[in-house]
């Protein structure tokens, strides 16, 4: 701990050398988060040592408790919300701070992690002064930290009097609870409300946001042939069978689909043979096959992500066409289900990024660029992108999410829980 206060006093220094173009007001928002560190350490240290995988329902209701007292320090008023029983999902903590000054926020976290009970449990480990490890570290603890040392350093100063602000940390992000229309219902609609979403999922270094993410859908290859002896295979009474049928449009979809930037398709199961089942509720089956039997039957299944909804109907119309082109002897279809939406580049999302870039310059730390959205797979911001501008990639620094080892960068963590302070301040400023 001595050498961690050791570099937070140099951070400290740091920034106060660098930030001449804050005004007074933000000077000491930087002061008190460089002054509150090491609670937020200590806060994520006990949230991180709590096991929150998405299944794990105690966990997340306890994670939920405890940020929700740290959320009503800063003067917000916290609810838990309830999903029925039939979702085996914990539900969400909704924070509020009512008002009329400034844009309307709606700030983004969740509690949950990838790693569940029956998995190997990491806790909080010190690596050295910069890094440490833990489930859930970065993807999102630390995230969800960040956000409420922010809104902790705006309230001391008295600086959220009248701001509108709702803080929406889900307990299901990792793994949504099905439907996703009931799961994210009550997410939806208070969204709706706000002009400005704030995601804190994992930052990707000093001087990059997320402006877009990509979607994911899912689909399922069903292929059936004539089945009879191999000798016969190829020959028109014959046909190919459901197995070179399957390999023909898995290939035929990579040779014309794979070049176009941000459009992935991966299958991620296949299963054929003379006899064959597959159980897509727990996505495993079983097959028995002979050489000298033709496949009868296939079941591909696997995702489709994309930037945009244009550019995922436009895919899934190709597929379509090529799944068409049936060879001789065989059928098949293709079905598409959707998951969860893009979060598609705008100008509004453009106008966010600049006024990001505004802070981290005034701050000494230099511009902020749009991130790769094909470096990030889906989350929850998204499901409301098509309602109000939205930045992501707010929170924590680090590597390695959602695997064993998972780290934060403790050297980094300073200076985005001042820009998130920053970036809230600004907003509730302009006008709504």
């Amino acid at each position: 701990m001595q050498k961690l206060m050791v570099l937070l006093v140099l951070l400290q220094s740091t920034i106060i050398v660098s930030a001449q173009n804050l005004s007074n007001t933000e000077k000491k928002i930087v002061s008190y988060i460089n002054t509150h560190l090491p609670e937020a350490e200590k806060l994520l240290i006990e949230t991180v040592n709590i096991n929150s995988g998405t299944l794990n329902i105690a966990g997340v209701k306890k994670v939920g408790e405890i940020f929700g007292k740290e959320l009503e320090k800063a003067g917000f008023t916290t609810e838990w919300v309830n999903l029925p029983d039939s979702l085996h999902r914990a539900g969400h903590l909704v924070a509020t701070h009512k008002g009329k000054k400034g844009k309307r926020l709606f700030i983004i976290g969740h509690l949950d992690t990838v790693f569940e009970l029956d998995m190997p449990f990491s806790k909080y480990t010190k690596l050295n002064d910069s890094t440490a490890t833990g489930q859930g570290v970065n993807d999102i603890k630390g995230g969800d930290i960040i956000a409420i040392l922010a809104l902790q350093a705006l309230a001391s100063e008295g600086l959220l009097k009248d701001a509108d602000i709702t803080v929406y940390f889900t307990g299901d992000e990792e793994k949504s609870g099905v439907p996703n229309s009931v799961s994210r219902k009550d997410f939806i609609e208070r969204a709706k409300t706000a002009e400005v979403a704030l995601g804190f999922e994992g930052a990707n270094g000093l001087q990059s946001v997320a402006t877009a993410r990509r979607g994911s859908s899912n689909w399922i290859l069903n292929v059936t042939a004539k089945t009879g002896h191999s000798a016969g295979v190829f020959t028109s009474s014959a046909g190919y069978g459901a197995i070179y049928e399957s390999a023909r449009i898995l290939n035929s979809f990579r040779e014309n689909l794979s070049s176009e930037k941000y459009l992935t398709f991966n299958p991620g199961i296949i299963i054929g043979g003379s006899e064959m089942n597959y159980n897509a509720t727990k996505a495993r089956g079983e097959a028995l096959g002979k050489t000298n039997i033709i496949s009868p039957a296939v079941t591909v299944t696997g995702d489709l992500r994309f930037l945009t909804e244009q550019q995922k109907n436009t895919a899934r119309e190709k597929m379509k066409a090529i799944v068409a082109q049936h060879l001789t002897g065989t059928k098949a279809e293709i079905i598409f289900s959707d998951g969860i939406p893009s979060m598609e580049p705008t100008i509004g999302n453009q106008k966010l990024l600049n006024i990001i870039s505004g802070v981290t310059n005034d701050m000494g730390i230099g511009p902020t660029t749009a991130g790769d959205p094909g470096a990030r797979g889906a989350g929850d911001i998204s499901y409301i992108a098509k309602y109000l501008d939205c930045i992501d990639g707010l929170g924590a620094s680090g590597k390695g999410a959602h695997a064993p080892g998972e780290t934060i960068n403790l050297k980094e963590l300073p200076f985005l829980s001042q820009r998130a302070a920053l970036l809230i301040y600004r907003l509730t400023q302009m006008n709504p």
